[in-house]
């Protein structure tokens, strides 16, 4: 029996969250792997807004968008996550369905070059005031590398500060302390 990545889990999670013409944005395109995936399952008719501060990671993902024949449902943004708001049209603001972050280093990149814990904790924010009524946040951090274990700690202190009536939170976390494995926190909105 093979062994489901995180990464995987977090996809199927996602599935339930698509509808026909959904909005979502990949915070961290990366490799353009969370980026491909939202692609596959918004329809013809939805878009994808993918963020990325390295210009490798954007030509990584329009060539793996390019392949799969969905390079024009994504813009691709070459800026930080903390930008989103400058670059998501104004009338998509409170309509976005799903958010992805994916945080840490681009991989078989600079490792040297990391999300931050105040931009990814100013762009988790904004992505509150993007979000739809039912709309749905997944953030896989990972503590294992220099500055991680901050970014996420903080990440799950804010995601423990939200409304308890307003939003559903979820940490997922390892068993074992001091444990360097990839940490999970869905956030899903409650219509008002």
């Amino acid at each position: 029996m093979s062994r489901v990545s995180l990464t995987q889990h977090v996809h199927h999670t996602l599935l339930p969250h698509f509808r026909p013409g959904c909005i979502a944005i990949d915070a961290t395109a990366g490799n353009g792997f969370d980026t491909l995936f939202l692609a596959l399952h918004i329809g013809e008719h939805g878009s994808v807004f993918a963020f990325d501060i390295q210009q490798q990671a954007i030509e990584n993902t329009r060539k793996r968008l390019s392949e799969a024949g969905l390079i024009d449902r994504v813009a691709l943004i070459c800026n930080g996550h903390e930008s989103m708001a400058e670059h998501i049209p104004q009338l998509l603001h409170g309509f976005v369905d799903i958010i992805v972050f994916n945080l840490g280093y681009l991989p078989k990149a600079d490792k040297s070059v990391i999300t931050q814990e105040s931009t990814t904790l100013q762009a988790l924010k904004i992505s509150l005031k993007l979000l739809s009524k039912e709309g749905y946040i997944s953030i896989l951090a990972y503590p294992g590398h220099p500055g991680g274990r901050e970014e996420t700690e903080s990440v799950k202190t804010w995601a423990r500060s939200l409304s308890k009536t307003s939003f559903n939170v979820f940490i997922h976390e390892p068993v074992n302390s001091g444990c360097t494995s990839p940490e999970w926190i869905e956030i899903t909105s409650m219509a008002t």
